[in-house]
């Protein structure tokens, strides 16, 4: 069989007994360096990605993709030492003012539930603000990491999954000044202007700022956004090819619904656009929905949104953004 496809087929029990090799079903191998190795030297692997990962793997692939494991192979016992450092209140008082705000309708984050989940969030979050104290902690971090949790079950990987997204992924996303955040709005700005102008055209006339509208898209990651599954297959492709995806996510959400869009008369109107348009079938349709999302945006390569960003950054910076 493929090697490649025994990456996702399931079916397959047997291991190659060949060291270094990866025969069989890649998914028993106990080795993360083999795993790693695996995935990161397909390149059909991303074809496969794209399909979707199983549940029962997914902990295991977004952790070879995004380098997590290797972090974490690289630094053991580091995550414990995180957790039994030097404490900082206001740091657990943030923490800790958001944790029932978390899936408040997802029974495992709720207080009755034993055990609750609710303290492994706690310590993720709190062990990810001793690790990167520049960022600390921001609101909208608790979501995604509530959401490691949930696909990991495992408090140290939910931590260097958290690390690659925040720390490698989307730098500067949950700094103070979220400059990164703020600048990958205005690229989507400037997608937009280029590839859906009527769109853009409408922005502007009324005078519609994209932090108004796409906020929450990027700074929970479709997280509460768009339905679980949906938000899964992102993630897959999130870990395996960059921050570009949340470009083509959002560039599809608003092609599909252009027509809707441009009925919009008013501000409110358009931002309560915006919040319907992540609703309905076709985002319930999730492997239709990744189809599109690969063909709606046409070619968006990380060069394209490299220099967008730069060009964006310095707007925001010559207008002060980078001041807390």
């Amino acid at each position: 069989m493929d090697e490649v496809l025994g990456l996702f087929n399931i079916r397959f029990k047997k291991v190659s007994g060949e060291s270094g090799k990866c025969g069989g079903n890649v998914w028993a191998l106990q080795a993360s360096v083999q795993l790693t190795r695996c995935l990161s030297s397909r390149p059909s692997v991303k074809r496969y990605v794209r399909k979707g990962v199983p549940l029962e793997h997914r902990a295991r692939v977004w952790m070879a993709l995004s380098g997590a494991q290797a972090q974490m192979d690289q630094n053991p016992g580091y995550y414990h030492r995180l957790l039994q450092g030097e404490r900082n209140p206001r740091l657990e008082d943030a923490i800790r003012t958001d944790l029932n705000r978390t899936f408040p309708d997802n029974v495992k984050f709720r207080k009755t539930t034993d055990p609750c989940l609710q303290k492994t969030l706690y310590n993720v979050l709190l062990a990810y603000g001793h690790h990167n104290q520049g960022v600390g902690y921001c609101q909208g971090m608790n979501f995604i990491a509530g959401y490691l949790i949930l696909i990991t079950n495992n408090e140290e990987e939910s931590f260097w999954l958290l690390d690659a997204l925040v720390g490698r992924i989307l730098p500067d996303y949950y700094s103070p000044a979220m400059l990164g955040l703020k600048t990958d709005q205005e690229v989507l700005g400037e997608l937009v202007r280029a590839k859906l102008p009527a769109v853009g055209a409408l922005m502007e006339r009324l005078g519609v700022l994209w932090t108004l509208v796409v906020s929450r898209w990027f700074i929970c990651l479709f997280v509460d956004v768009l339905p679980v599954e949906t938000v899964l297959r992102i993630w897959d492709c999130l870990f395996n090819e960059g921050s570009k995806i949340i470009f083509r996510v959002a560039l599809t959400l608003i092609k599909q619904h252009q027509e809707f869009i441009l009925e919009a008369t008013s501000i409110p109107d358009i931002c309560d656009k915006f919040k319907q348009i992540t609703k309905g079938s076709f985002v319930m349709e999730c492997h239709t929905f990744m189809q599109k999302i690969f063909s709606e945006p046409g070619s968006l390569s990380m060069a394209t949104v490299a220099k967008l960003r730069e060009s964006c950054r310095a707007r925001l910076l010559a207008q002060g953004q980078c001041i807390t």
